[in-house]
């Protein structure tokens, strides 16, 4: 089995290297990562410079680019071979609700989707990194799994396994996305030049966090898993737009 793991975090990160070590026990694992910190990155293609591709002393290829580039380079030119599953993580914090719009980390495993791959976006849903050992178990079962146990359609699962002993977790769930409220304002700081700078506040708090959202599942100790996919479509209001169109 050909495992191809990147992130968004830099590929000098903690946690792409243990889920690297521990995936190498299923496979032939490469990484492709970012040469830095890319979080909040969403699925950016990097199309205004040629991109670099290094190879660091750990055997991990570098990227000067995004997590979008790392798997898009890797899959359609860097590899002579196509994997059979794409692995991004791990991440240190969430991704759940309104993140997976923004996360790097899942949007390298997104364009792995798009490019027919099934991918895995996998997260410790705490900055502490307390407890990476949990989600690299897990990482473990979903891709030996999709290897014993292929799905006849390309996959995208979102997995947040939360920052608790491995013990401590009560379960898998298959759940859908919750909703964050509104973010918080934004930080006004004053630059030596006087000029006014904005830094991005926090993400909301959750909203729409009752049970069967990913949420519910990581406050109740559960493993969330949430399939998604890149169809935009809003497919309900397209009678409402055909009808809007009419008049």
């Amino acid at each position: 089995m050909k495992i191809l793991v990147s992130n968004d975090d830099g590929y000098f990160a903690p946690g792409i290297t243990l889920l690297a070590e521990a995936l190498a026990q299923l496979g032939e694992v490469t990484v492709v990562a970012p040469e830095r910190d890319r979080s909040g990155a969403s699925n950016s293609l990097t199309l205004d410079r040629p991109l670099t591709v290094r190879r660091a002393p750990n055997g991990y290829f570098s990227v000067n680019g995004t997590p979008t580039d790392c798997v898009h380079i890797a899959v359609t030119g860097l590899l002579d071979f196509t994997p059979d599953v794409i692995v991004s993580g791990v991440n240190l914090g969430a991704n759940m609700g309104d993140d997976t719009i923004y996360s790097g980390t899942v949007a390298a495993a997104a364009e792995g989707y798009l490019l027919g791959i099934p991918s895995v976006a996998l997260s410790l849903t705490s900055h502490a990194g307390a407890h990476f050992e949990s989600a690299i178990g897990i990482a473990l079962q979903l891709v030996e799994r999709l290897s014993r146990k292929p799905l006849n359609e390309p996959v995208l699962l979102n997995v947040n396994v939360p920052d608790v002993a491995p013990e401590e977790l009560r379960g898998v769930e298959v759940t859908r996305l919750g909703r964050r409220h509104k973010a918080e304002p934004v930080l006004k700081l004053k630059t030596p030049r006087g000029e006014t700078a904005y830094w991005i506040g926090p993400a909301g708090a959750a909203a729409d966090a009752g049970p069967g959202t990913d949420f519910y599942a990581v406050q109740s100790h559960r493993v969330s898993i949430t399939p998604l996919r890149m169809d935009l479509t809003h497919n309900a209001q397209l009678p409402t737009a055909q009808a809007w169109l009419a008049d």
